[in-house]
């Protein structure tokens, strides 16, 4: 009797998960990679990030790069979904970095969830 009602309880998990929406389990952005380089308008910065994008309704849709103090010196809009490129790479030209700030942390950001992925600290170039 024990595991028939095991049984039945496992199958009705399972069909539980399928009725749930897949953008539930798309998780939060989280940045897997930066560089950033010293060019003639400021600094340039190539941010790779991972989401499971699932289309319009949950999508990495931007990334900042942030001060120690976290004032935010600039953001990447990202105006759609990479549901067939994962994790993908995009850039930001023309970011002012204060004079004396060596590390920067770069933060992404999804259309559900906001911000809260895993960030990455970067030391800049000198």
């Amino acid at each position: 009797m024990t595991v028939r009602i095991g049984r039945i309880l496992a199958a009705g998990a399972g069909l539980m998960l399928l009725v749930v929406s897949p953008v539930v389990f798309a998780g939060e952005a989280d940045v897997v990679a930066a560089k950033a380089r010293k060019s003639g308008d400021g600094w340039h910065f190539d941010v790779t990030v991972a989401h499971a994008d699932s289309g319009w309704d949950h999508y990495a849709d931007a990334w900042d790069v942030v001060g120690p103090d976290g004032a935010v010196y600039g953001t990447r809009e990202l105006l759609h979904p990479h549901v067939d490129e994962q994790p993908f790479t995009r850039s930001l030209s023309g970011v002012a970095i204060p004079e004396g700030v060596s590390e920067v942390t770069i933060r992404a950001r999804d259309s559900v969830h906001g911000y809260g992925g895993r960030e990455f600290t970067l030391q800049l170039p000198q």
